[in-house]
């Protein structure tokens, strides 16, 4: 009788139970333990909180919100670059029991409506400006198309002084008995997923959602209250309010914000000057922080630990970020904004070919497996198919949108992530690609991943992506956009395909080659394919 053949499932056990607070309750928690130690510092503006000023100072905005009228399950939305005042909207928003909605602040008048209008938002957080976008203007534009949104709130201006003003109408106690109306399974977060076809869907997210995975992603590289964590990436999106902060506040760790929005420079400079022991970015950031004049110049050496998380890093860039930036204990995550977001986590151990080559195992109380995609059927280990989780991580749903919902989340309470995986022996998973991001060339499937992995060893790329385009004989061919190390020497297609030959099968060796100064990025830091395909999709 043949071994039965061991399926693609797996799931994270531990003796360590779950987190049952809300946000409010658990930062209590830090503010008891470490009341001294630093909560927040913001380097640009030279501001900075120890953790009994930072809850005075989440009180004061969650007071100020009950002073607008602000109740539980109001959205009140959020559309800022990285500054406190974000973070403490979003702890004083979940202190009261009111959902912060994340708007992104790349959006524009016909994004911000459709978003101000799909949650409800009846009160606005806003920057006053970011890059070129005028937000008093823009906000002024879609007024007459938001029924429910009451008011709008700037950040630095007159506006937010008489907002935090206001909290001293209201009774301190109003804090304390609204505590205890919340559960921990109320919604809390909205996080607006990029929509490549249609609408973003808002991810609606409890505190058991994202304060669990906060906790215990921070946790997995150990964090304890010496931690002090340097966030570049964005608040708006889980990276940053979830991983970040939720990660820091949960073990009393610090949260350093560098600039508004990633700068290198910056970034190292806050690593410097701060002593971070952790930093947190998508592969191109490291890439750009390697990449900067004078970067050996920066003293890192109080980092250990960090994240790195979006889209699979190359091996060259993970050997000089262990070896160049001390980042020994850096982890790899795998995540989706419906799923809190994490749900697989490279360990502090783990060699450079598992951080590399694959995106971790399981966490805690969370499953994974690896299911056919047209069958749903678990497949034996080592098999391609479509990478669903379950668990505590899970979203409630998308916003107001049961049927998007049922869509994604099955019966048995999976998440369908969209994305092509295996899982090894071992139970640590390799993402082989987007099913939509899939080439079938001819009848060969082909993931882009495994042909970018190989080009980043060419002497003059800098950095690459592989796409599908349409080709009538085929069906699909490979396009490979790259970034020249040297933009007065980029590589020739001929160069390209010699480089190939006889290390790939044929039918992957890219047939057209396109040179960029840069690749278009969504604000959380990820490159969009389908933006590269569009533009390319006919030959130049």
């Amino acid at each position: 009788m043949t071994e039965p053949t061991e399926l693609s499932y797996t799931h994270g056990t531990s003796t360590t139970p779950l987190l049952g607070d809300t946000i409010g309750a658990n930062l209590d928690r830090a503010i008891a333990a470490y009341p001294e130690r630093e909560a927040l510092v913001d380097v640009e503006s030279g501001r900075r909180w120890t953790y009994t000023e930072f809850g005075a100072a989440v009180d004061e905005v969650a007071l100020g919100l009950l002073a607008k009228g602000v109740r539980k399950g109001d959205r009140v939305g959020i559309w800022a670059v990285n500054c406190p005042e974000w973070v403490l909207v979003q702890y004083a928003t979940a202190r009261i029991g009111a959902i912060m909605v994340n708007i992104n602040p790349a959006y524009r008048a016909h994004e911000l409506q459709y978003v101000l209008k799909q949650a409800g938002i009846s009160l606005l957080v806003a920057s006053l400006a970011h890059k070129t976008s005028d937000y008093r203007s823009l906000v002024d534009q879609v007024r007459g198309g938001c029924p429910e949104l009451r008011e709008t709130v700037y950040i630095a201006d007159p506006t937010w002084d008489a907002f935090t003003a206001g909290a001293a109408s209201v009774p301190q106690d109003r804090l304390a008995s609204l505590a205890g109306e919340l559960s921990c399974d109320d919604p809390v977060n909205i996080q607006y997923t990029s929509g490549t076809t249609g609408f973003p869907k808002g991810a609606t997210l409890s505190h058991h959602n994202i304060l669990n995975n906060g906790y215990w992603v921070g946790r997995t590289i150990g964090y304890t209250e010496q931690d002090r964590v340097c966030l570049p990436v964005p608040f708006y999106h889980c990276f940053g309010m979830v991983m970040g902060n939720l990660g820091a506040t949960s073990h009393g760790a610090c949260i350093v914000i560098p600039a508004p929005s990633f700068d290198p420079r910056a970034t190292l400079e806050a690593v410097q000057q701060e002593r971070c022991t952790s930093l947190y970015g998508v592969p191109t950031m490291f890439i750009a922080e390697l990449n900067l004049p004078g970067f050996a110049d920066y003293d890192l050496s109080s980092l250990r630990t960090g994240i790195m998380a979006g889209s699979p890093c190359p091996v060259e860039v993970m050997k000089r970020v262990v070896g160049e930036m001390h980042m020994e204990q850096v982890s790899i995550c795998y995540g989706m904004t419906e799923t809190s977001p994490v749900s697989l986590q490279t360990r502090m151990d783990d060699d450079l070919e598992h951080r590399t080559g694959t995106v971790g195992r399981v966490l805690p109380h969370i499953e994974v497996k690896i299911v056919d995609p047209a069958t749903g059927v678990t497949l034996p280990r080592g098999a391609a198919g479509e990478l669903c989780t379950r668990g505590y991580s899970v979203m409630l749903g998308y916003w107001n949108e049961p049927e998007k919902t049922a869509e994604a989340v099955d019966t048995g309470r999976w998440m369908h992530t969209g994305d092509l995986a295996l899982m090894r022996e071992d139970g640590y998973v390799e993402i082989v690609g987007r099913i939509k991001d899939m080439i079938i060339r001819g009848g060969e499937n082909i993931y882009p991943r495994e042909i970018e992995e190989f080009l980043y060893a060419h002497p003059k790329i800098a950095d690459v992506q592989v796409v599908g385009v349409p080709h009538e004989r085929y069906g699909e061919e490979v396009l490979a956009c790259v970034i020249p190390r040297d933009p007065a020497d980029p590589p020739t297609l001929e160069e390209l395909r010699a480089f190939c030959e006889g290390q790939l099968a044929h039918y992957k060796i890219p047939s057209r080659l396109q040179t960029l100064d840069a690749f278009p990025m969504t604000v959380s830091g990820k490159v969009r394919k389908i933006e590269l395909r569009e533009r390319f999709a006919e030959p130049v």
